[in-house]
């Protein structure tokens, strides 16, 4: 049996690679079956006792084992007889996938050192790995896993392994979209030409023409530091024709926002998204103290209370681990969120502080008012709902996943506005990492759309210790 697998499988495909699928690639992306290309892709026994092991439950882990299960079952219903030549990956409709699936149909000798555990079921994987090596000798044999000790031992012992990049969405997140542009120097020399400017709304519009235009992108902020400052915002692109907009100064005392001004340039910039009613989806990227949590409460705050725009600020984090459930002891939903909303109540207390003249109780007032108006809830029920007229503010965001981003986000409905905060420096969840980030996946996806913005917050305004902390520690 394994020599005539061995036969085929080395005279129709000797050109291409052999991928060996660890279970957190399959569990991390269902889809990876498909992603490989011309190349073939091997499941050793082990793999799918794992797939079975995991699929209980109604966690995003759970739900893509039971996911890999159907395609499995899909493609093996095509015949018995093709397993042993492969079966056409392609045949599942997925047609960029043009290489075959063969499953492990014959019991493996640990090829291992004594000093790994043979029941272990990594190992069983590395030995699947090393019994393919050694019989196709001409094949290029790889072992994908998002496991790095898995990938640590694979090496060790001599075999090639790889991380499953698919997902990525950048390859370095030094790429990623800031939302910011330093215009040159002399950017009204080459960009002044024939420019148009008109005012409307209180707001100055400049019609300009010129080489930079092009790489500009629609809602990107663009400014130029010399003696009269110009922060503007780009409003429309046709070609090498751009409208920029002047920015509200929210440094100056009389823009405050709920009692907050902004206290460097991005911080501006961030308040401009943020009171822009035409702006349904923004993204605030930083590092812990840079203030996005705060400069998000206080606009919603007050276009909630003030302005009446949205009826009610929705908040929810992530509770890593993610999907779990947040527990049967006693309490309402909000009350077993308290202990992941740390950040929201100390913002609050900076918030109610901002009015000097209301006394403690105007301030006790306020506050109760305040809380009457936000909701906490937690992610794990939010399938299936819709947000009308809502300030949804979701925190952490960095630790979700590309799927569970879009989960959230088609939540909105008619007149929400949808804010995520995160640090991708951050990430607490398993198999995630900066360029595969669910908050990294919605910054390159929604870029220069006309009704969503990003700003990447830098610096910190906490306090001096906090930033000397942050420079030596």
């Amino acid at each position: 049996m394994a020599q005539r697998k061995t036969a085929s499988v080395t005279r129709l495909h000797a050109d291409t690679k052999l991928f060996v699928l660890d279970t957190n690639v399959l569990m991390h992306d269902p889809t990876s079956l498909f992603r490989f290309e011309e190349h073939d892709i091997f499941l050793p026994m082990a793999t799918i006792e794992e797939l079975d092991a995991n699929k209980k439950g109604m966690s995003e882990v759970a739900r893509n084992a039971r996911q890999v299960s159907r395609y499995l079952d899909g493609l093996l219903g095509i015949g018995e007889d093709d397993i042993e030549n492969g079966i056409p990956l392609a045949s599942q409709g997925d047609r960029s996938a043009r290489g075959r699936l063969y499953l492990q149909t014959h019991a493996i000798d640990n090829e291992l050192p004594a000093t790994l555990a043979s029941g272990k079921a990594d190992n069983q994987i590395l030995g699947v790995v090393r019994h393919l090596q050694n019989t196709y000798g001409r094949r290029q044999v790889i072992l994908v896993s998002k496991d790095i000790n898995m990938r640590i031992k694979a090496r060790a012992l001599g075999l090639s392994a790889e991380d499953y990049f698919n997902d990525k969405v950048l390859e370095d997140t030094d790429l990623l979209y800031t939302g910011v542009r330093e215009l040159p120097t002399d950017f009204w020399e080459t960009h002044g030409k024939e420019m148009e400017s008109w005012q409307q709304a209180g707001r100055t519009y400049y019609r300009v023409h010129g080489p930079l235009v092009p790489s500009l992108l629609v809602n990107e902020f663009v400014w130029v530091e010399a003696e009269q400052p110009f922060h503007a915002l780009v409003r429309e692109l046709s070609g090498k024709t751009a409208v920029l907009q002047t920015l509200v100064d929210y440094n100056h005392a009389r823009n405050s926002v709920w009692g907050i001004t902004a206290r460097n340039r991005e911080q501006n910039f961030a308040l401009n998204l943020l009171m822009n009613p035409e702006i349904d989806f923004v993204t605030l990227l930083g590092q812990a103290g840079t203030g996005k949590t705060l400069l998000t409460l206080a606009a919603g705050l007050m276009q909630t209370l003030e302005h009446k725009t949205y009826s009610e600020i929705i908040m929810t984090r992530v509770t890593v681990p993610v999907g779990e459930d947040i527990g049967f002891l006693p309490g309402t939903e909000e009350e077993k969120m308290t202990p992941w909303m740390g950040a929201l109540e100390d913002n609050l207390d900076v918030l109610n502080k901002t009015d000097d003249e209301a006394g403690e109780w105007g301030r006790a007032a306020t506050r109760d008012l305040i809380r009457s108006r936000i909701k906490v809830k937690s992610l794990n029920f939010m399938r299936g709902r819709t947000f009308i007229n809502k300030f949804l503010i979701l925190d952490e965001a960095q630790n979700l996943t590309p799927k569970q981003m879009k989960t959230l986000i088609t939540r909105a409905g008619p007149g929400t506005k949808v804010v995520c905060l995160g640090n991708i420096a951050q990430i607490d969840t398993p198999y995630l990492t900066e360029g595969s980030s669910g908050l990294t996946y919605v910054v390159d996806r929604f870029k220069g759309w006309s009704h969503s913005g990003h700003i990447t917050l830098q610096r910190g305004e906490r306090s001096r210790l906090a930033d000397h902390a942050a420079e030596v520690l």
